[in-house]
């Protein structure tokens, strides 16, 4: 009983057959190096695709809400008396205000 002199030889032999060529391995490891463990991994890419998504969604959220602002803003232009009456109870001189609140 003979003890082997390299220890890897043992599991080298374990391997399957195309795993045992030391190009396919080198390619094996070169693009699990690659799919995992690099700063541009496939993770990193579907990361940085959710968050864009995301940022698109919120630009075209925005840019709604600056359109309805706009919006409120040219309604608050043309309408500035009767936004005045309904919210501050202003009221012109010898006219008299009821104020109904609706519970």
């Amino acid at each position: 009983m003979a003890i082997s002199s390299n220890p890897w030889q043992a599991l080298w032999q374990k391997l399957p057959a195309p795993l045992q060529n030391k190009y396919y391995l080198t390619l094996v490891v070169f693009f699990f190096v690659l799919i995992f463990l690099d700063k541009h991994s496939l993770w990193t890419q579907y990361r940085l695709y959710r968050a864009q998504q995301k940022l698109e969604a919120d630009r075209a959220y925005y840019e709604q809400k600056i359109q309805e602002a706009r919006e409120e803003a040219e309604d608050f232009e043309l309408t500035k008396e009767k936004y005045a009456r309904e919210h501050y109870f202003m009221r012109k001189a010898n006219e008299d205000v009821f104020i109904i609140r609706d519970k």
